[in-house]
């Protein structure tokens, strides 16, 4: 689905490299291949909700040191919160550049972007068609067939 979502833009590729590894796949060994493959600078995008449980993920200190970081924030949220996400275990390693982005001592920033006013999540996308609705409009339009021709999410009753 990734790959029928990004096809149409040369801006984007899809990878399975994480599909690909024999053992299981860690977010540090992904940004690792790529920083190899792509020294000009990656980042890493990701939700809030994910970024909150990031002292749970492997090597977890060293993941700012590679990549950037921008985390994907829900509508509402004040750019004064950013501070209350970062965990405490983290905050010597940061300074705050104000208006700016949280810069760690490698240089790599951490950036807390609100998402536009469409509030589109997988799990809403996945409860509309467990409910029967359209998703129309919230993924591309070769993805939302996709998902129609393969009976994804869709409740058994």
């Amino acid at each position: 689905m990734v790959k029928l979502a990004t096809e149409d833009n040369p801006c984007f590729s899809a990878t399975d490299i994480e599909l690909a590894r024999p053992d299981k796949s860690y977010s540090i060994d992904t940004i690792r291949y790529f920083r190899e493959r792509h020294p000009g600078g990656l980042f890493f995008i990701l939700g809030s909700d994910a970024f909150v449980e990031i002292e749970t993920w492997r090597e977890f200190q060293n993941l700012f040191a590679l990549c950037n970081f921008i985390v994907m924030t829900r509508p509402g949220f004040q750019k004064t919160q950013s501070s209350s996400l970062l965990p405490r275990s983290l905050t010597p390693l940061f300074r705050y550049e104000e208006g700016k982005a949280w810069v760690h001592t490698s240089g790599h920033t951490l950036q807390f972007k609100e998402i536009t006013v469409l509030d589109i999540s997988s799990t809403k996308i996945r409860e509309l068609i467990e409910k029967g609705e359209s998703i129309r409009y919230l993924v591309p339009g070769k993805v939302e067939a996709y998902v129609s021709d393969h009976g994804l999410y869709r409740a058994f009753r």
